[in-house]
């Protein structure tokens, strides 16, 4: 019989300590997330600009295929290679960060050239007019996934970066898989909300006797297609934004602190002019000089894009369509 209570009191102390390993888990992952709270904002505001153009019943499928997309970048692929990284190259992060970000600021600045070129835009739209529906919402569910990869990597390298350097290997994937979770289901979850406010809009909007539901309702169905336009504009911005943040934090982490020091310099320079709210006139500074280099070399990545990798690309293709 002392046996048996023996083994129990292992049992509990066993309980004890997973129970505290759990929270700790919980723990590191939601501060560690927190500190990612940017990078998440983007990751919201880019995904809606996919779901442009599909009919109502087709937004919620496709927002969690995109969702899945993103759980599986972030839980398949990048996790176990931020572990891999850190334990075999920590110096390749950063270098890796890099090239995604330059992937960031081509998307963006392609999207402003083709606001730019409304000729070289409409081109693309004709293609996109002959394609069958299943055909275009895959495309954009794979373009929607490709960028998300992107933003992904930046959020578990964030998440990363905030956690214990002292931690186990275990505790530390463990903390970025909740981490991946917790931040996908926050990302999609926003982005399902947004696009089917129109529809919680036609509701309201509907109730007998009017009312001041109804009246909230008109104005949601009126105001939604503002935010829509809104949110790609944030969109192409976060792009470039954060592509371009990456890219000038990269290269301070490498040694070339030139760019960062100076905008850091004009961000300093303009909040003790303006003299008030120093913080947000130096975040807002800063964020917009980011973006100024973003758009810079994602307009130099277009040409290169358009004749080289994009050719290559096609080249490579047929070799890996025929090994299938």
């Amino acid at each position: 019989m002392s046996g048996l209570v023996a083994l129990l009191d292992d049992v509990a102390a066993i309980a004890k300590v997973a129970s505290a390993s759990v929270d700790d888990v919980m723990g590191q992952a939601m501060k560690a997330s927190s500190k990612a709270a940017g990078a998440v904002v983007d990751d919201a505001a880019v995904t809606p600009k996919y779901l442009t153009g599909f009919s109502a019943e087709r937004e919620l499928p496709i927002v969690w295929k995109i969702a899945r997309g993103s759980l599986f970048n972030k839980l398949v692929i990048l996790l176990p290679v931020a572990l891999l990284l850190t334990v075999f190259a920590p110096w390749a992060i950063s270098p890796l960060l890099m090239i995604g970000g330059l992937y960031l600021c081509f998307e963006g600045a392609e999207k402003i050239w083709h606001a730019i070129n409304p000729s070289d835009h409409h081109s693309e739209e004709l293609v996109k007019d002959k394609m069958s529906a299943a055909k275009l919402e895959e495309k954009k569910v794979r373009g929607a996934v490709k960028t998300d990869f992107i933003l992904s990597a930046e959020i578990m390298t964030i998440v990363l970066n905030a956690l214990p350097p002292d931690g186990s290997i275990v505790r530390t994937g463990l903390s970025l898989a909740v981490a991946g979770v917790i931040i996908t289901i926050a990302v999609y979850g926003s982005v399902a909300l947004i696009v089917k406010a129109d529809d919680v809009g036609l509701h309201l909007a509907a109730r007998k006797g009017g009312g001041w539901l109804a009246a909230i309702g008109r104005g949601i169905v009126k105001g939604m297609p503002w935010v829509m336009k809104l949110l790609v504009v944030v969109g192409t911005a976060a792009m470039v934004w954060v592509g371009g943040s990456i890219i000038v934090h990269g290269l301070h982490e490498m040694g070339w602190h030139a760019p960062s020091e100076m905008i850091h310099s004009v961000a300093v320079a303009a909040g003790q002019a303006i003299g008030v709210y120093v913080g947000a006139v130096e975040w807002f500074v800063t964020a917009f000089l980011d973006g100024i280099v973003g758009v810079v070399l994602g307009g130099l990545m277009i040409p290169v894009a358009t004749w080289v990798i994009g050719p290559a690309m096609a080249a490579v293709k047929p070799v890996f369509s025929t090994q299938k």
